[in-house]
């Protein structure tokens, strides 16, 4: 496994869904065994991708992750601890599926080489949709890094809320940047400073791709805003002690002041 080896693949169209397959890989500043934590555990997953997750530790067991209130399931496939870690999820009406397979290779001085292979069947408007795993995928692994790098052996509390429709991804970061303290341009490492339920929050900004995903790092928090077609969804990652129902409360009543 070669790490940092661009993606190539594209999907191979084909009745009625349209296979796909992408390959991204990652060096990271944390053991195998940490890796493996981050990304075969239900609360490890908590703390850097999507949801809410729980997963059934051995191969056949099941895994599932849970956003607004819709829960979607999955077997795994692979489940070598430290090494290999695969599951699929479960085919739609349409056939449409996804499946994610996470390779692990320890490298000299206690980093870890993570090869995350994102294949399936995509139906609809799939070239928008390949489009927007080839381009989130890479953020996510960049959240994963920032997690294992700062935030070592830490659980947080997810917290994902919509903002308000509005005409466009640029009006989205029109308005996001401003309320975070920004001004443009904006470039990893920008300081940024807001209010958050009367209290100050800095941090810096880790991860960049304008105008659809913007990710910050706090010291006890990773803050994402993730957008697509005018909507911003937060999917933060708070490493503090926080009741989910208020924290999701509190960033729905934030978001819809910046958006409006």
């Amino acid at each position: 496994m070669t790490a940092h080896e661009p993606s190539t693949d594209q999907p191979t169209p084909s009745t009625p869904g349209h296979p796909f397959e992408l390959t991204h890989d990652i060096t990271l500043a944390a053991t195998p065994d940490q890796v493996w934590d981050a990304i075969a555990t239900g609360p490890g997953i908590d703390s850097w991708f999507m949801g809410r997750n729980e997963v059934e530790p051995r191969e056949g067991g099941t895994a599932s992750m849970t956003m607004f209130g819709n829960t979607e399931g999955a077997t795994i496939t692979a489940w070598e601890p430290g090494r290999r870690f695969a599951y699929r999820g479960t085919p739609g009406e349409d056939g449409a599926y996804m499946a994610f397979e996470y390779l692990i290779e320890g490298r000299d001085g206690g980093s870890t080489a993570l090869r995350l292979v994102h294949s399936g069947i995509l139906t609809g408007d799939w070239e928008s949709e390949y489009d927007a795993l080839k381009n989130g995928n890479p953020l996510y692994l960049r959240s994963l890094a920032q997690y294992v790098e700062h935030f070592p052996g830490r659980i947080a509390v997810p917290v994902t809320v919509f903002g308000g429709q509005l005409p466009d991804q640029e009006t989205v970061w029109a308005k996001l940047t401003p309320a975070l303290g920004l001004s443009e341009p904006v470039s990893e490492g920008d300081k940024v400073h807001f209010t958050l339920d009367g209290e100050r929050i800095e941090g810096v900004v880790d991860t960049m791709l304008e105008p659809s995903f913007l990710g910050v790092r706090t010291d006890d928090a990773l803050l994402r805003f993730v957008g697509r077609g005018g909507v911003v969804v937060t999917g933060h990652h708070v490493f503090a002690e926080a009741d989910p129902a208020k924290a999701e409360q509190t960033w729905s009543e934030w978001l819809a002041k910046a958006m409006a």
